[in-house]
């Protein structure tokens, strides 16, 4: 007999509203996540701690963890922290930082993560991957999705205003990321999930055709939903192919050659979904793309984010170094250094100044 369906791994719950994050101990209690509210919460030091101090009423059974940043050893003294605590569940309440530490602590000790997220910076907040940094760099490590989602619109608001817009380069990068999957299908023969494709395509759709901003509910709204929407998505492939290209190699290829230097992961994600467009010949998609980020006060060329052209064609020739296996359309062109520098003044020259 045939397998008529299949199961997707998924939150239990997902409350993206405003004032979502007054509701989080009954959230909790209703999707019978922790009815005895024995939590371990991981926060920041900045608007973790702030945090804290409006949510430890409605939690008193929870126990507090100020995470240090966002290294490997720092999700591992995370989890040795924790794990005599006979907790229900974890909850990481902060940025991208912090809950990939949680999200990495949780799954070392066996026990399901809640994502509070207080910003939306990139698509981490649901995906099964926890980034973080290590002796070598910066590595990618496999965890379970986390079991619930909720985001406040309201803490969304109060947090930097450049955090919040990088997720949107993030989100857009997705369909640079799934043609680069379709790419490979076509060459090499690479399985494709047509579902998880799907979920991540039209999550870059929503936000490039949103005509909103930051300031507006209902563009954080989208922003959110498409972030969680992403994280989903690489759940269903089992991989993170459906929001990951050449614009993650090239985001990758900039936190690796210059770690002090790096922008955040979503604006170095939606520069490179750009310039990969431009590469694969859509010049009037990637035109598009670049309006848009440019409408968002987000970054197109090197030059916007502190870098050299010069600089910027290391990265991407650097950039297939990154994700061994994995074939895009840098891969597919395999283009020489002075190829790159051509592409790029074409890129300079197509998209302006």
């Amino acid at each position: 007999m045939p397998v008529l369906t299949r199961l997707i791994p998924s939150p239990l719950a997902v409350d993206i509203r405003p004032g979502a994050l007054d509701d989080l101990a009954t959230v909790l209690c209703d999707q019978r996540i922790s009815a005895s509210g024995k939590l371990a919460i991981a926060i920041s030091g900045g608007s973790g701690a702030r945090l804290r101090e409006r949510l430890a009423p409605a939690l008193p059974g929870a126990s507090w963890y100020e995470v240090g940043g966002g290294t490997l050893d720092d999700a591992i003294r995370l989890a040795d922290a924790m794990k005599s605590g006979h907790y229900d569940a974890v909850v990481g309440l902060g940025g991208g930082k912090i809950i990939d530490c949680a999200k990495y602590a949780a799954a070392r000790i066996g026990l399901p993560l809640v994502a509070v997220a207080t910003n939306l910076s990139h698509d981490g907040l649901c995906s099964p991957v926890a980034t973080l940094d290590n002796d070598a760099g910066r590595g990618s490590y496999g965890v379970p999705n986390p079991i619930a989602v909720v985001i406040d619109l309201d803490v969304i608001r109060e947090a930097p205003a450049r955090y919040v817009r990088s997720g949107i380069g993030d989100v857009i990068s997705n369909i640079s990321a799934v043609a680069d999957w379709e790419l490979s299908h076509r060459v090499t023969g690479e399985s494709i999930d047509g579902l998880a494709a799907a979920m991540a395509r039209q999550a870059g759709e929503a936000i490039l055709r949103h005509p909103g901003d930051v300031s507006q509910d209902d563009f954080l709204q989208t922003l959110a939903e498409g972030l969680v929407m992403t994280g989903i998505s690489m759940s269903v492939a089992g991989d993170s192919r459906p929001a990951s290209g050449a614009c993650h190699e090239i985001n990758h290829a900039f936190d690796l050659l210059f770690p002090k230097r790096a922008a955040s992961h979503g604006e170095q994600c939606g520069m490179g979904a750009v310039f990969a467009m431009h590469l694969r010949g859509a010049g009037e998609q990637a035109g598009y793309m670049a309006e848009v980020l440019r409408r968002h006060h987000q970054p197109v060329l090197p030059g916007d984010i502190g870098f050299s052209v010069d600089e910027f064609v290391q990265a991407v020739e650097f950039a297939p170094q990154t994700r061994p296996g994995r074939y895009t359309i840098l891969e597919h062109l395999n283009l020489s250094t002075d190829q790159i520098k051509d592409a790029y003044a074409d890129y300079a020259k197509a998209i302006g100044s």
